[in-house]
């Protein structure tokens, strides 16, 4: 994974997860956004209701990669994997900060989360939990958009703090859209500026190899 998002290929790694929420039509803003992330060759994982949105779709089998930009479809392809992973749950969402946690360990993508081209997204969040959970994701250094509403005043010393301050401590920050696409393009932009700062903003020329490649090397070895 690492190797393929320094070479350009998969842009970054997005979590949607998340309930629907009446306030929107069933399935559409999850569905949209997920659609809008993976044609701009962002890797998805989900947990829970959104990820029953994407199956409803048909958008969780290998087969949705050929509505994955290229370098994502190609990796998938070879991998044999669709462009939108499931981790399990609505009660399942560590398992997102266990896999970007193994992304640093891993190394070449800076020391911390907060390093990390990432992004969540909560598109229909309607639970009270959903702002706990967002907020251990920000503690955690990941840049979390909600979507519909957000409940917190305008204009606030604590809004700023929220929304623009704590990433510059060292951890994620909150963000928040009206609509899927603007959602999408919030999230891209933030992958990018951490692509950016990693100096990973140009991609690099890397053969990538299937398993038959792979063993016809490990015989010549």
């Amino acid at each position: 994974l690492n190797d393929n998002i320094i070479n350009g290929r998969i842009r970054g790694v997005a979590g949607v997860v998340g309930c629907t929420n009446p306030r929107s039509k069933q399935d559409f803003s999850h569905v949209e956004l997920v659609k809008e992330l993976i044609k701009n060759d962002v890797l998805v994982v989900q947990t829970g209701c959104s990820q029953m949105a994407l199956a409803k779709a048909g958008l969780t089998t290998p087969g949705a990669a050929a509505l994955a930009g290229q370098g994502l479809a190609e990796v998938c392809e070879t991998v044999g994997i669709p462009p939108i992973l499931g981790l399990g749950a609505c009660v399942d969402n560590s398992r997102i900060l266990m896999a970007v946690s193994e992304m640093v360990k891993t190394g070449g993508l800076g020391d911390a989360i907060a390093d990390l081209p990432v992004a969540g997204c909560a598109p229909e969040w309607m639970s009270e939990k959903a702002i706990a959970i967002g907020q251990y994701f920000v503690a955690s250094g990941v840049f979390t958009v909600f979507g519909h509403t957000f409940p917190i005043t305008k204009g606030t010393k604590f809004e700023k703090h929220l929304f623009e301050e704590l990433e510059g401590k060292g951890f994620g920050k909150w963000g928040f859209a009206d609509t899927a696409h603007e959602m999408a393009r919030i999230m891209i932009a933030h992958i990018d500026k951490k692509r950016a700062e990693l100096g990973i903003d140009k991609a690099r020329e890397r053969v990538l190899l299937d398993m038959a490649d792979r063993r016809a090397l490990e015989a010549t070895a």
